[in-house]
């Protein structure tokens, strides 16, 4: 369904970074408006821009064979397309814009410890008196946080890896769609120090009519 978004682009310098339907680093896309103003009173977030430039891409491998690609943008968002068995076109299982909520500092080990074995995966979440029910449930009572690696190719050439525990939730609203939510623990180490920290974001899907490339 995604295969015919976007055409082609002219080549642009800079970092090796993933590209696809048209999505590179450096470049932007557009939101429908409509679309937007329709959805956006069932979410968290508000005052999303139409207009997003690319200044970083992230690139996970998963264990799965999959791949996922995020392209972050300079309105605290990131656009977030799923690849599976390939990465083509063809080849994608879902895109959504995800907005960055919150992030907190985690200080210690302890409490690091208590996020990965209790807080980042339960069975709902509550955010703004909204709960969301979690989306990767595993064989049995535990489901712990999916492991993943995110290399990130940022505008000025560096190239860094964090190490991320996520999980997925989601609630329904209008339209027989749903608002998505990522809990992530993220840790980088930065001169032999692990710096940690706790990532909440909400996000929504979207449909080929729902974007547009410039340029």
């Amino acid at each position: 369904m995604f295969s015919k978004w976007f055409g082609q682009k002219e080549p642009v310098k800079g970092p090796k970074a993933p590209e696809i339907m048209g999505l590179y680093l450096g470049g932007s896309f557009q939101l429908d408006d409509l679309r937007l103003r329709l959805l956006e009173p069932e979410l968290t977030i508000e005052g999303a821009a139409r207009t997003h430039l690319i200044q970083a891409v992230g690139e996970v491998n998963l264990d799965t064979g999959g791949k996922i690609l995020r392209f972050y943008t300079d309105d605290d968002a990131f656009l977030q397309v799923v690849l599976d068995g390939g990465d083509t076109e063809q080849h994608i299982t879902d895109v959504k814009l995800w907005y960055f909520y919150e992030t907190k500092t985690v200080g210690s080990d302890s409490q690091w410890q208590q996020l990965i074995n209790s807080e980042i995966s339960q069975p709902s979440y509550g955010l703004e008196e909204n709960s969301f029910n979690r989306v990767w449930d595993a064989v049995g009572e535990q489901s712990p946080p999916v492991a993943m690696t995110e290399k990130t190719y940022e505008e000025d050439g560096d190239i860094s890896e964090t190490d991320q525990f996520v999980m997925l939730y989601e609630r329904p609203i209008g339209h027989d769609d749903v608002e998505a939510l990522l809990v992530c623990g993220e840790e980088k180490i930065i001169d032999n120090r692990a710096d940690r920290c706790l990532v909440i974001s909400t996000g929504f899907n979207l449909q080929p009519a729902d974007i547009r490339i410039n340029g």
